[in-house]
């Protein structure tokens, strides 16, 4: 791109590679937690790569041919993880300081969890076919080796918690009368004599309800191919151009960096599903220029979080989760996209009033104008970016005889000849020859395809170790068990809701407690999403959600399981509070990454980017009480029309922002107590489909407070802060 659609930077502590001590911490956390930390060189290095490309290949192929085995896909998918996994990630990371080559206990660990993949591949036909489904000696052996190393794996790239949860499902299951370890957990979590060692292997080793069950399988299908589009996308340039596009159209506004910062993570979230890699990615020009215009370093970072962090809300590319849940529910991927439209535009849009809410309290102006890229010369330098979103967007929406993956590929075939022909026509440009320019794409062409491989590797060996727990959750029937204690503490809260109802004249107990009890198990599931989140990233979160806790939410709300329009809103729920746990101290990855780039304090910038994300919170709860925000009709999908869809989405929009003013005490001027508590009222209403008197009543309440605080009852005038 031309030096003037670029933003400048007067940065003094920047060196020779234009990165500052911060941004290259954060990038280093971002190597150590999702594409590998460990520092390799020469062969190993080369090494590395070959298998990267290798597997982009495969994959790639597997898509073309479209008839290969489930298990060999899915096999072949984890050998290619476990081989990179065990030689990029360190089992210790040192903060500062990243292992440098492969230790020799890698080279084994890695070489006999790989073969474990490929004697699979190489004996299912044979367990299946003439064994039985019965598991040799020998195939037991390799099966625990597997169930064993892909903990191991989990443990390095994707930490501990992953790992721990495995292994007590997995003692849950070994412990009964007739299990591998003898005692009684007592009638309400014993539904199961006890299952033996070989058992638990055959079920999580040699069928499709364990390790190689659904979640791996839409990560080998699907989930690749999208984030190496991504990766190939990002390579090409188009990450940056967004970013330029969004500081020229926002960034002169008041608090103008942060909109910025909104807009590009909302457009790089079309085509990334990772959070932390976002906040990199983006952080390193908003971050700094949030600062300049006055945000604190904590709350630069924290805006760069949230809005990172609802990347993964954005179609098509939502994450490997969304394509998880799209297969959860036996839709098409295209069906899940169009409903998760309205919800990640309210998200965003209550999240540019947040930063606008900000920058009021503050007294904040945006940047100069001479200072941004002019949005005309911006546009023009990189317009054709637009094509293949164009087509991957069009295609996956418009024709239904396309599969996702048929369209990923296709896509990243156009991005590949797109990039073979820019570095042809820039070396012309320069007079260096169409020949280097072709080699500089081929260079170009396999960096993207290491990224998109390392990117992977943490997705794979995620929904392989998920697939333990949901292969446990099959053979013991121990959702059943937690189903019945969660549908106890329900009743409990619904019997003693209504109770108190009953005593107040003309209301309508039993619909109170009704709604009670569903609400009650709705903040159980909203905690047990955002504990497990902690520790886990948000595919494997989500994963044990839907095999957990979702179940349980549709038999106490007296959901159809077998309906997707009475199901996705419960599955959506549990994704977004997995998605919030991004950013919720005190293991907020995307926090710790932002507060190295500002030089805030991590914890206080978590803290602050779950301030801001408690409208997802709400935004969760308003598509669970009001399916139609999902353009969900009656008991179908996509069969609202635009003209009841378009007053629900204002309403809800007004709701985000009246709740967003009162979690922040601010609207036009700092609310007191009454005004922070009128507001919140009055967001509540619009939660829930009612009569429109009762939507016309909260916005006359919001209407209230902005009028009363315009009268000018309480003058706080903020402070100005200086731009320059």
């Amino acid at each position: 791109m031309s030096d003037p659609t670029k933003p400048m930077s007067s940065d003094p502590s920047l060196d020779h590679t234009g990165m500052t001590e911060g941004e290259r911490r954060a990038i280093e956390m971002v190597e150590a937690a999702e594409t590998g930390g460990r520092k390799l060189f020469g062969w190993q290095k080369g090494l590395v790569t070959a298998l990267a490309v290798a597997w982009c290949l495969f994959q790639m192929y597997a898509a073309q041919v479209g008839t290969l085995d489930p298990i060999v896909l899915r096999a072949t998918h984890l050998a290619f993880a476990f081989a990179l996994g065990y030689l990029v990630f360190p089992f210790r990371k040192t903060p500062g300081r990243a292992q440098v080559g492969v230790p020799w206990y890698d080279w084994i660990l890695g070489a006999v969890a790989t073969g474990s993949a490929v004697y699979l591949i190489l004996q299912y036909p044979t367990i299946a076919n003439v064994q039985g489904g019965v598991l040799t000696q020998p195939d037991v052996w390799v099966g625990s080796a597997m169930v064993i190393l892909l903990l191991l794996a989990a443990w390095r790239t994707i930490g501990i918690a992953m790992p721990i949860v495995a292994l007590v499902f997995m003692l849950y299951a070994l412990t009964g009368p007739k299990g591998l370890i003898r005692g009684d957990l007592g009638p309400q979590l014993q539904l199961h004599a006890g299952q033996t060692w070989p058992q638990v292997v055959g079920q999580l080793f040699a069928n499709t309800e364990g390790i190689f069950g659904t979640a791996i399988g839409v990560s080998a299908q699907i989930v690749f191919l999208f984030v190496l589009f991504g990766a190939i996308f990002d390579k090409l340039g188009a990450g940056d151009w967004f970013m330029n596009v969004a500081q020229g159209l926002l960034g002169g506004f008041r608090g103008g960096p942060a909109k910025a910062s909104v807009l590009s993570s909302a457009l790089n979230g079309i085509i990334s599903g990772s959070a932390v890699s976002n906040v990199v990615t983006g952080g390193n020009i908003t971050i700094g220029t949030m600062k300049r215009v006055g945000y604190s370093a904590e709350k630069a970072g924290a805006i760069e979080v949230a809005s990172s962090s609802n990347g993964q809300l954005m179609p098509p590319v939502m994450g490997a989760a969304a394509f998880i849940m799209a297969q959860n529910l036996n839709i098409e991927y295209r069906s899940l996209i169009l409903a998760a439209a309205i919800p990640a535009f309210l998200c965003y849009s209550a999240l540019l009033v947040v930063t606008h809410i900000e920058a009021l309290k503050l007294g904040l102006r945006g940047l100069p104008k001479g200072e941004l890229p002019r949005v005309r010369e911006t546009l023009l330098s990189g317009w054709y970016y637009l094509v293949p979103l164009v087509y991957l967007i069009g295609t996956l929406t418009i024709n239904p005889e396309a599969t996702p993956e048929r369209v990923a590929l296709n896509t990243i075939f156009l991005m590949i000849a797109m990039m073979f022909a820019q570095e042809a026509w820039r070396a012309a440009r320069t007079g260096r020859g169409v020949g280097r320019g072709l080699a500089d794409g081929g260079r170009m062409l396999v960096q993207a395809f290491e990224a998109g491989a390392r990117s992977m590797i943490g997705i794979a060996i995620a929904t392989a170790a998920a697939g333990i727990i949901v292969g446990i959750v099959t053979i013991t029937g121990l959702g059943f068990g937690l189903a019945d204690i969660v549908q106890l503490v329900s009743n409990g809260f619904r019997d003693l809701l209504g109770g108190v109802a009953g005593l107040i004249p003309g209301v309508n107990a039993a619909q109170v407690a009704t709604f009670g009890g569903i609400l009650i198990v709705l903040f159980m599931a909203q905690l047990i999403a955002l504990v497990l989140g902690m520790g886990l990233p948000t595919t494997a979160n989500y994963i044990l959600m839907s095999a957990l806790i979702v179940p349980i939410i549709a038999r106490i709300a007296g959901l159809d399981t077998s309906n997707p329009a009475q199901m996705l809103p419960v599955h959506m729920f549990v994704f977004y509070f997995g998605i919030m746990a991004d950013s919720t101290p005190p293991v907020a990855l995307a926090a710790f990454a932002a507060s190295a780039i500002s030089g805030g304090n991590p914890v206080a910038t978590g803290v602050q980017a779950f301030q801001y994300e408690l409208r997802t919170a709400l935004l969760a709860y308003m598509m669970f009480f009001n399916p139609s925000l999902l353009l969900i009709a009656g008991n179908r999908l996509g069969g609202l029309p635009w003209s009841e869809a378009i007053p629900m989405i204002l309403f809800a929009f007004i709701g985000l922002v009246a709740f967003s003013a009162a979690t922040l005490r601010y609207l036009h001027r700092r609310t007191n107590l009454l005004q922070t508590l009128i507001l919140l009222v009055a967001s509540f209403i619009l939660i829930i489909p009612t009569h429109i008197l009762w939507n016309l009543a909260a916005l006359a309440l919001i209407a209230v407070v902005y009028f009363w605080q315009k009268a000018g009852s309480r003058n706080e005038p903020p402070a100005v802060v200086a731009t320059a």
